[in-house]
């Protein structure tokens, strides 16, 4: 494992960071976490040097802060710093503040957390937490020992992450969305190197946006990938490209199977800032215009969008539209989308009432995109 200085602390973090979002589960129901399986991947992960773990109040509804309570028994939690982060969402007091802390401590079964974020911050949230004086709160809680230090995750624009960044001395991280497909996306690479030099580690979040860059493409973009004189992974090829840059503290990779935890660490064990060769990161970039052509649409899959109202599955259509596209509009694709979503799931439920979209911390066109999907998978024979 390789370690990096996190910000301003003499600590040093894990290149890769455990993100408990995607942990195995046990049929469809996200909150049915596959207990043992997820104990066991998170315990290889820290014997293998990962030391940061995230996770946040809704992640598999609940539950996941409750896993890691388990996962971290047995000498465990004294090998790990723990970020987890305030649902934002759900405050409209300290009061509110007060109420969620102690319920993801209890959660945690920890009298403190190292890492408290501000999870999911835009321009409207951070203007109602601003007005609640939540940074006045958080230095009281951190004096009393309830976490250590402060940060923030975001999904805006970047003018909007340098104000909130310039807006207190002492965050000690933020965690932004960041791969070789967002690198002028939300912060981007100029809110990387911003926050790097104000001091603050960066966490980067959806390296492998969710998974989409692992998943077999279209032939087109292979053959880009097959003119790299290295082969690896696509898994790898993603990660790599992240920790190239120096700036880059810990990638988050949210993991749902041991193989993949296995080669994530393999992964960690060979990166290095600006190990990429120019002539790599010029496929990088033909590789994400090549994505773009063929309609790719940046889902992570995290499933904040659910669940609709009127029952639509948005998570899996979006993949399987993306896989349509990447597939060169394989008739393959068609038929999964009838075997694999249900009727009362499917696109042409969508009622365009913009729930969604109001969810979605990418701000995904996802009206749009579902629209496109019934047309596609639903025509009418």
């Amino acid at each position: 494992m390789k370690y990096r200085r996190f910000g301003r602390l003499g600590w040093k973090a894990s290149v890769l960071g455990f993100g408990a979002m995607r942990l195995p589960i046990i049929g469809d129901d996200s909150a049915r976490i596959d207990e043992p399986e997820a104990v066991k991947m998170i315990r290889y992960a820290v014997d293998n040097g990962v030391n940061y773990i995230d996770t946040a109040y809704p992640y598999h509804n609940g539950n996941s802060e409750i896993l890691l309570s388990k996962a971290l028994k047995n000498g465990y939690r004294r090998k790990v710093k723990i970020a987890t982060k305030m649902p934002t969402w759900l405050i409209h007091s300290q009061t509110d503040m007060d109420k969620y802390l102690d319920e993801q401590l209890n959660r945690l079964k920890m009298d403190r957390v190292d890492f408290y974020l501000l999870h999911g911050m835009t321009k409207e949230r951070w203007q109602n937490l601003t007005k609640l004086e939540v940074l006045n709160w958080a230095e009281k809680k951190m004096e009393a020992k309830k976490f250590d230090y402060l940060g923030f995750s975001f999904h805006d624009e970047y003018s909007v992450f340098k104000k909130i960044v310039d807006a207190y001395d002492n965050w000690t991280l933020c965690q932004i969305m960041y791969n070789y497909m967002d690198a002028t996306y939300q912060a981007g690479t100029k809110g990387l190197r911003y926050a790097a030099s104000k001091g603050l580690a960066v966490v980067v979040m959806e390296p492998i946006a969710g998974g989409r860059l692992a998943m077999k493409p279209h032939e087109d973009v292979e053959a880009v990938w097959n003119q790299a004189g290295t082969k690896r992974t696509l898994a790898e090829w993603a990660l790599l490209w992240v920790w190239d840059h120096p700036e880059v503290t810990v990638a988050l990779s949210g993991m749902s199977t041991m193989r993949q935890v296995e080669e994530n660490v393999r992964t960690a064990s060979i990166s290095e800032p600006m190990i990429l060769s120019n002539k790599e990161r010029s496929l990088f970039k033909r590789v994400a215009e090549k994505y773009r052509q063929l309609g790719f649409v940046q889902c992570s899959k995290c499933r904040y969008c659910q669940p609709c109202p009127n029952g639509v599955n948005i998570p899996e259509i979006i993949e399987l539209y993306n896989e349509f596209y990447m597939t060169d509009r394989d008739e393959i694709v068609k038929r999964k989308y009838a075997e694999q979503i249900p009727p009362k799931s499917r696109a042409k439920q969508c009622a365009k009432c913009g729930k969604c979209e109001e969810l979605c911390p990418q701000h995904l066109p996802i009206k749009e995109t579902i629209g496109r999907s019934a047309f596609i998978f639903e025509q009418e024979s």
